[in-house]
């Protein structure tokens, strides 16, 4: 269920802070937060549950979560038997 259209998107405040080129280093765990026009261009360092996965924000990713364009699960591949 998306969130009432007459709420504002949601961001973290500590990632709201960091939408500047110089602090885009910094790694992010909020992967609820919204993506924002302000942050497109951004290289911004996601954690997946084990490493932090670093994505480039395009125009195409705005309005969308932060979670979804970082997996957090591997693709199973089987093993052939010999």
């Amino acid at each position: 269920m998306s969130r009432s259209n007459w709420k504002t998107p949601f961001i973290d405040k500590s990632l709201l802070k960091r939408l500047t080129p110089q602090h885009e280093k910094k790694p992010t765990w909020s992967r609820r937060s919204t993506i924002y026009p302000a942050a497109v261009g951004l290289k911004l360092q996601i954690y997946n549950g084990k490493d932090m996965i670093s994505r480039k924000i395009k125009p195409e990713m705005v309005g969308h979560k932060l979670g979804e364009f970082v997996t957090t699960r591997k693709n199973f591949v089987a093993k052939k038997k010999k």
